[in-house]
């Protein structure tokens, strides 16, 4: 049995793991998953702030990690090793992660592992339900939007990122705009419920271009130029507003996942069931995972979409992929000499690109 110990602090949750894994033919098993989230710290920004958010790792990190362990019911001695995120993300917050994981590693005489946070997103599907290499990733989360063809642990092809905005920073910015709280995607989401979204006309994004890349930015300003002609807003405005965004945000992924779609068919021929991955905070979206899943039926793919607690911010993912690099050997590719990056792509080897998390990328 391989126990591996996982840590997470790039953004505003602090979060420590156990996830156990018995014989390659066993399912793993998550028998721990401490997230303690800080919305409330940032919410009177309208974001996170880098600062309060290190504090409060360094704060409550300590505390996690004890109560995760508590709850797995495992000593620290049992542990096989331990695995953080070591980017990409707040470099305060990676950090106090970093380093705690190499304290508490050091300590107890364990294997370290530095983890990419993007690759704990990329393999969660793994964890729960088993899939096989090769599959198609669609990672939409605060910082990243991007499709990858992920081939093995630590082989992944960027196809599309964001040449602007991530999909999240889109959510947030038009919950800003519109006065609605922080964090802002499951506030847009709640208001477009009430909304009609054939009210305003905003634009589909990259729709119809032959490489499928997004952008957000004229979406974002088309809303800002909506609600600045109406203004003062209704309830009713927002609503509108919120669902007519939304509606654009569906139908510009479904035109950009469905040209991933038949690409991946063309490119992995062999493959006896293709499936498309949606991860990150924005799969939570239920009018997104709708659109996507039409589309997943429509292609002959299955759609993965793991439990939201396992697509936002959680330490299981990151403990996981300790799991997996241990498995293929890997672990010591990123050790006790590993330093936090800011930016760290999982395809280093495509064009760099605004949204494909190298630092100074131009489109």
């Amino acid at each position: 049995m391989i126990r591996v110990l996982g840590i997470e602090t790039s953004c505003d949750e602090t979060a420590a793991s156990v996830v156990a894994l018995e014989g390659d033919a066993a399912s793993p098993k998550i028998l721990s998953n401490v997230v303690l989230s800080q919305i409330e710290e940032h919410a009177a920004f309208g974001g996170v702030v880098p600062e309060i958010a290190a504090r409060a790792h360094v704060e409550a990190l300590d505390g996690i990690v004890e109560a995760a362990l508590a709850d797995a019911g495992m000593p620290l001695a049992g542990i096989d090793a331990i695995a953080a995120t070591a980017g990409p993300g707040l470099v305060g917050g990676l950090i106090v992660g970093l380093m705690t994981a190499k304290a508490i590693a050091a300590a107890a005489g364990k294997p370290l592992i530095a983890i990419n946070h993007l690759e704990g997103h990329a393999l969660t599907a793994r964890l729960t339900d088993g899939l096989e290499f090769p599959y198609l990733l669609l990672l939409v989360s605060g910082g990243h939007t991007q499709i990858l063809a992920v081939r093995g642990v630590g082989d992944y092809q960027r196809w599309a990122t964001t040449i602007d905005d991530a999909l999240g920073e889109a959510f947030d910015k038009t919950a800003k705009m519109l006065g609605l709280p922080y964090p802002g995607g499951p506030n847009v989401e709640k208001a477009a419920q009430a909304g009609d979204a054939s009210r305003f006309a905003f634009p589909r994004p990259m729709k119809g271009s032959a490489q499928p890349d997004f952008s957000f930015s004229g979406l974002k300003t088309a809303v800002r130029q909506a609600a600045t002609a109406i203004e003062p807003l209704s309830n009713q405005d927002v609503a509108d507003i919120c669902a007519s965004f939304q509606a654009a945000v569906a139908d510009a992924l479904a035109d950009r996942v469905s040209r991933a779609l038949a690409r991946f068919t063309e490119t992995f021929p062999g493959t006896n069931k293709p499936a498309l991955v949606v991860a990150g905070g924005v799969a939570a979206n239920r009018a997104i995972k709708a659109t996507l899943e039409r589309l997943c039926a429509d292609a002959g793919f299955t759609f993965v979409a793991p439990p939201l607690k396992l697509c936002t911010d959680n330490a299981a993912m990151i403990a996981w992929a300790g799991i997996e690099r241990l498995r293929e050997g890997m672990a010591q590719e990123n050790g006790f000499d590993f330093v936090p990056r800011s930016r760290w792509p999982l395809d280093s080897v495509s064009t760099p690109m605004v949204g494909s998390g190298r630092r100074g990328a131009k489109a």
